[in-house]
């Protein structure tokens, strides 16, 4: 079926989507490694990982300064995976720049990245971690013998950009934030490397849920805006160098834009249908009595998605008439909604 610029494919039962080939996630529809997650009892919606675009994931985009959308109304955050940052046991500094998506997402418990053992979120888990909350860039590292953190001033949210200088040297750690002066800490306990074999976190957890996290890790949310130019180095004499391996390649991620690209810009929601994009991913978020990947299809009064939803009882199909629809009952049973014995 098409018109003017538009064309879809009417669907038998049991599939939706612009090429009929949504049956939720069970036949995952999306392509390139994509996270799927049913939308509804009939919908899906593709979760497109590091690279890619588009309501199926099929397009590459190029990245070169990663947005982050925080965490989605599917409960999973935006986030790039780098590899293990080797030599940070005993000295490091790390340099970014970030960008806040608006104001309110400055006051909430968002990381920014986050290395460290996986464990049971003991107090003894060795882990380092940057993020915003209150309005406040905080910085903790734990070495096995207790947390020590920095906490800045409030960000000043009239600059456009800012920027981040952290380093630890042994127990000290120290904190520069855009022009606030330098804060220092010093962890408690002996000891005096840090231990962590995780990969390197930006922006997010790959993990559905952040309480799997070591116990000083409780930055709830993934970031929103853009976190570009991240640069690290383990001795005093070495080059800043981008994490990764190769240099500034992430190992994964998953819903992570390019900054200040837009998505929704490239498709078009019918019906009333709203475009929902959150990094990389898009998709449409349908009008009651609509459904499908552009909002073009009708819910029929039997659909399970149907608001709302049929009254038949006891096995009885629901059978669409022109005003309504009836329910066709099965044996030993009677009534408008097969509800009698």
């Amino acid at each position: 079926v098409s018109d003017a610029e538009n064309w879809f494919c009417e669907c038998p039962k049991l599939y939706a989507g612009k090429l009929c080939q949504f049956a939720t996630c069970e036949e995952n529809p999306c392509g390139n490694g994509a996270t799927c997650f049913p939308k509804s009892k009939r919908d899906a919606v593709c979760l497109c990982p590091y690279g890619r675009s588009g309501i199926l994931c099929s397009d590459a985009i190029n990245i070169s300064q990663p947005s982050f959308s925080g965490t989605d109304v599917f409960g999973y955050t935006s986030f790039l995976a780098y590899s293990t940052i080797p030599n940070i046991t005993f000295y490091y500094e790390f340099r970014l720049k970030f960008q806040l998506a608006n104001r309110h997402s400055a006051l909430q418990d968002n990381l920014i990245f986050f290395t460290g053992q996986k464990g049971q979120g003991l107090n003894g888990d060795d882990f380092l971690e940057l993020g915003l909350r209150d309005g406040r860039v905080v910085y903790s590292y734990n070495l096995g013998s207790g947390t020590a953190t920095i906490i800045s001033k409030p960000l000043d949210l009239t600059l456009n950009i800012h920027v981040i200088h952290l380093g630890r040297y042994l127990q000290k750690g120290w904190l520069k934030v855009d022009d606030q002066k330098n804060k220092t800490v010093t962890s408690p306990g002996r000891l005096v490397g840090l231990n962590v074999f995780s990969q390197f976190y930006l922006g997010g957890y790959r993990e559905y849920a952040p309480e799997l996290l070591p116990k000083g890790s409780r930055f709830k949310n993934g970031f929103q805006g853009c976190i570009f130019d991240v640069q690290v180095r383990t001795s005093m004499n070495q080059e800043f160098k981008s994490p990764g391996n190769p240099e500034g390649h992430p190992n994964s991620g998953r819903s992570v834009g390019q900054c200040k690209d837009s998505p929704c810009s490239l498709i078009k929601c019918r019906n009333g249908g709203k475009c929902v994009e959150s990094g990389s991913t898009v998709y449409c978020d349908c009008l009651t009595g609509w459904k499908g990947a552009f909002c073009t299809e009708t819910v029929s009064v039997c659909e399970p998605e149907h608001v709302p939803p049929h009254l038949c009882k006891q096995g009885g199909t629901c059978v669409p008439l022109p005003d309504g629809y009836m329910c066709h009952c099965p044996l030993g049973t009677t009534g408008t909604y097969c509800e009698q014995g």
